[in-house]
C-alpha cells in the first residue's frame, strides 16, 4: 500500500537496504562466486581453515541474537504519527504539545511482561504499551502498560517481583504465566499488590487486540509551562475502537491455533489500511492540590479515579506503517521512561525513580554503549556533545576537542539556556531525613482494590472469580492459597468465600464491610463498540445462494467488517446466479477462535464432513458468546444445533433488515445473556 513518509521515516530510509536484484558480496565487499559450498581439500575432503567467506558467514550467524529483555521480551511494534487537538501551552512548554498543525513521528512497541520471546501472545499477562515520540527537542518515551497501576510501590522490589513471576528456577515452569506458587507467594506476602492482582485477574490481561487495548503511563509525571508552573499529570491512551477482551477459554485455545495472534492482527490490519488509532488523554492535578485526595498521587499502586480527576483528550496517535525489519526496529528499540524533553519532568514516585536508572542500564547492557545511535533510536533533531567511542560507534567525530569547557573550539558544543530550549529541572522543594521508609500515605492497600471489584459488572465479576479459581488452583502449597484468599477477604467477602470453596481453603473469618463506591470507567462493559475491522467467518459451500450472499457481504464490507470465507478446501467455490468466492481458510487451517462472529451460508448439497465441521465452528462460537448469522441453506445447519432464537443468533427469513441486524450484533461483540451468574 502507499505510504506517507514522515521525518523519522525519511531518516530511516537512509539505513534501509533491499537485496532484490543485487549481486552477492561479503560484508567486506568481496563478490561471492559460490555460497553453496565451503572450501575443501578435494570434493570429499576436509574444510580448509582459510575459507574466510565461511568464517564471516558463520561467525556473524553465531552472534545474530542479543540478550532478550528480562521483562517485555515478547513484543511487536509499528510506526505512526501523533497529532495534537489543541495547544497545551498553558500546561507545558514541550514543543510537540504546542501546535495542533504539527505532526510528531512515533514508534510503539506492545509487549508481554512475563513471557520470553517465544511465549504465546494470548497468555494472561500485563501488556506493555510503550511509545517513542521523535520530537524536535529530542525523544520523549512514554513507557507504560495496559493497566494503570503496578504491583509494587518502590523500585527496589522490582527484581523480587520478576523473580517470582518468571518460571520457577528449579524446573523452568510455567512459561509466561502467573499460575504458580512463587508468584502467588509474592502476592500473598506483599499486600501492596492487592489492587494490581484484581486487574490481572480481570479481562484486561487477555485483550482482544493491541488495537483494542488501553494504555497508561502508570506513573505521575509533571508538566511545566514557560512560566515555570508545574502540574502533576498521568497519561492515558484510549483506543478509538474501544477496549475489548477475549474470553479465558478463547485465550488459552488461541495459543495453540495461532500463537502470533496479536502481532498478526496488527500487521494485517495496518497492511489493509485499517490503521490502529488511540487518543491521548491526560489527568491533571494542580501542585497546590497534591494532598487533597484520600490516596497518595505518587503511589504507583493507585489510580486517579476518572470521576474525581477527568481525563482530558488532547490528541490522536495513528499507527500507519509496519516495520521493515523486526530485529532492527522492534527488537533494538530502546524505550526508557527517563527520556523526557523540556516541559515534562519527573515526580517523586519511588517506582518511577528506579525505572529512570534501570531501563537505561538495561539498554546499555542489552543493545550496547551506543544504542542511541541506532536508526530506530536516533532522534530527528541534531545531536552534538562530547561523548565518544564505545563498542559499535557509528558517528565519526571530527576535531581534537571532546571536553567542556574548552578554548580550542570556542567552548563548543555550547550549553543552551532554558529560555532558548535547554532542559531545566523543575525546582521542587525537598526536605526530610535520609531514611528507608514507606510513607504512611502509601499504606492503604485495599481501598482501590475494593473500588475495582465494585466497579465490575456481574459478568466481569464471574470472570475474576474464575480467574482466581484457576490461578490458585494451580498453586500446590495450601498456605499460599490461604494467604491470597485472606487478602481477598479484605476486598470482598463474596469473592473470598467463592474462591475459598473452589481452592479448598478456609473462608476468611474477618468479614469485609460492604463498600458501594464504584468507578464506571473501570468496567470494560462501558466501552464504545464498533463493528469496524472485526472478522466474520463465512462458512460457505458450492451451490450457495449467490445473489443473496453477495448482497449481504457487500453490506458487511461497507460497515468495515472483514469477511473470511471458510470451506472444505482452498480454491474458488461457485454459487448460484454466476457468483463465486475464493476460500481464505479451510476447516483445518481456520478456527472459530480466530473470528469475531460467524455467518453460515452453507451450500446446495453439503457433505457430511462440511456439516460436521460447520456445527463444530457454530458450537464453539456460540460458547464464546459471539454473534452467529445464517443465510439460505445455512439456516438448516444452524437450526440443527438447537440454538436458533437464542441471543445473538440471527436467521435470515427474507428479512430486509438482516444485514443491519447482523452488523449491530457484531458491534455488540458478546451476548452474555447466554451465561448465568455463578452462585
Amino acid at each position: 500500500m502507499e505510504r506517507n513518509w514522515n521525518k523519522k521515516d525519511e531518516q530511516l530510509k537512509k539505513f534501509t537496504q533491499n537485496n532484490d536484484g543485487e549481486e552477492m558480496a561479503s560484508n567486506e565487499g568481496t563478490k561471492i562466486s559460490n555460497d553453496e559450498n565451503t572450501l575443501k581439500a578435494g570434493e570429499r575432503g576436509p574444510t580448509l581453515h582459510e575459507d574466510f567467506l565461511f568464517q564471516e558467514k558463520l561467525g556473524h550467524f553465531d552472534r545474530e541474537r542479543i540478550p532478550e529483555r528480562v521483562v517485555h521480551a515478547r513484543g511487536y511494534g509499528a510506526h505512526g504519527e501523533f497529532r495534537l487537538y489543541k495547544s497545551l501551552a498553558h500546561l507545558t512548554k514541550a514543543s510537540f504539545l504546542q501546535d495542533p498543525n504539527k505532526v510528531t513521528p512515533v514508534f510503539v512497541r506492545f509487549s508481554q511482561v512475563a513471557g520470553s520471546r517465544g511465549a504465546n501472545e494470548t497468555n494472561r499477562d500485563v501488556r506493555g504499551f510503550a511509545a517513542k515520540f521523535y520530537t524536535e527537542e529530542g525523544n520523549f518515551d512514554l513507557v507504560g502498560n495496559n493497566i494503570p497501576v503496578f504491583f509494587i510501590q518502590d523500585s527496589i522490589k522490582f527484581p523480587d517481583l520478576i523473580h517470582a513471576v518468571k518460571p520457577e528456577p528449579h524446573n523452568e515452569i510455567p512459561q509466561g504465566q502467573t499460575a504458580h506458587d512463587t508468584f502467588w507467594d509474592f502476592i500473598g506476602s506483599n499486600t501492596e499488590s492487592a489492587h494490581m492482582m484484581m486487574w490481572i485477574m480481570s479481562d484486561r490481561t487477555i485483550p482482544r487486540s493491541f488495537r483494542m487495548m488501553e494504555g497508561f503511563g502508570v506513573h505521575t509525571f509533571r508538566l511545566v509551562n514557560r512560566e515555570g508552573t508545574s502540574h502533576f499529570v498521568k497519561f492515558h491512551w484510549k483506543p478509538v475502537l474501544g477496549a475489548h477482551s477475549l474470553t479465558w477459554d478463547e485465550a488459552q485455545k488461541i495459543g495453540g491455533a495461532d500463537p502470533d495472534y496479536h502481532r498478526r492482527d496488527l500487521w494485517e490490519n495496518i497492511e489493509m489500511g485499517n490503521f490502529a488509532e488511540y487518543e491521548l488523554g491526560i489527568q491533571v492535578i494542580a501542585e497546590d492540590d497534591e494532598f487533597m485526595f484520600d490516596f497518595d498521587i505518587l503511589d504507583a499502586t493507585k489510580l486517579w479515579p476518572e470521576e474525581e480527576v477527568p481525563v482530558q483528550i488532547i490528541g490522536k496517535m495513528t499507527l500507519n506503517r509496519n516495520v521493515d525489519n523486526v530485529f532492527a526496529e522492534t527488537e533494538q528499540i530502546a524505550l526508557h521512561p527517563g527520556q523526557i524533553v523540556p516541559g515534562i519532568d519527573f515526580s517523586n514516585d519511588p517506582l518511577l525513580q528506579g525505572r529512570i536508572f534501570s531501563y537505561a542500564d538495561t539498554q546499555l547492557y542489552r543493545v550496547g554503549t551506543n544504542y542511541q545511535e541506532l536508526p530506530i533510536n536516533r532522534p530527528v533533531c541534531p545531536i552534538h556533545n562530547n561523548q565518544r567511542d564505545g563498542q559499535g560507534r557509528i558517528t565519526i567525530n571530527r576535531g581534537q576537542v571532546a571536553y567542556h569547557k574548552n578554548s580550542l573550539a570556542d567552548n563548543t558544543p555550547s550549553e543552551v539556556p532554558p529560555e532558548e530550549g535547554g532542559f531545566s529541572t523543575y525546582r521542587s522543594t525537598v526536605k526530610g531525613f535520609k531514611e528507608r521508609k514507606t510513607a504512611p500515605s502509601f499504606k492503604d492497600h485495599y481501598s482501590q482494590a475494593r473500588l475495582f471489584w465494585n466497579s465490575m459488572s456481574p459478568v466481569e465479576k464471574d470472570h475474576i472469580i474464575e480467574a482466581f479459581s484457576f490461578e490458585l488452583g494451580k498453586v500446590k502449597t495450601p498456605y499460599v492459597r490461604q494467604h491470597v484468599v485472606d487478602m481477598l477477604g479484605r476486598i470482598s467477602s463474596e469473592l473470598a468465600a467463592i474462591v475459598a470453596k473452589e481452592v479448598a481453603v478456609n473462608r476468611p473469618k474477618e468479614k469485609q464491610v460492604d463498600v458501594t463506591e464504584s468507578s464506571p470507567a473501570l468496567s470494560l462493559m462501558n466501552q464504545v463498540r464498533y463493528p469496524n475491522t472485526l472478522k466474520v467467518g463465512v462458512i460457505i459451500d458450492k451451490g450457495f445462494a449467490g445473489s443473496l450472499t453477495e448482497g449481504i457481504i457487500a453490506q458487511l464490507e461497507e460497515a468495515e467488517l472483514i469477511p473470511v470465507f471458510i470451506g472444505e478446501e482452498l480454491g474458488d467455490v461457485q454459487g448460484t446466479d454466476g457468483v463465486s468466492v475464493s476460500i481464505d481458510d479451510t476447516f483445518l487451517t481456520g478456527s472459530p477462535l480466530l473470528y469475531d462472529g460467524l455467518l453460515v451460508v452453507g451450500g446446495k448439497e453439503p457433505s457430511r464432513y462440511f456439516e460436521r465441521k460447520a456445527r463444530t465452528f457454530i458450537r464453539d462460537t456460540y460458547n464464546h458468546f459471539k454473534p452467529i448469522g445464517a443465510l439460505g441453506q445455512g439456516a438448516e445447519i444452524v437450526g440443527s444445533t438447537g440454538i436458533s432464537g437464542k441471543p445473538g443468533v440471527l436467521v435470515d427469513e427474507d428479512d430486509t433488515n438482516f444485514a443491519d441486524d447482523f452488523i449491530s450484533a457484531m458491534a455488540t461483540m458478546r451476548f452474555w445473556e447466554r451465561v448465568y451468574r455463578k452462585a
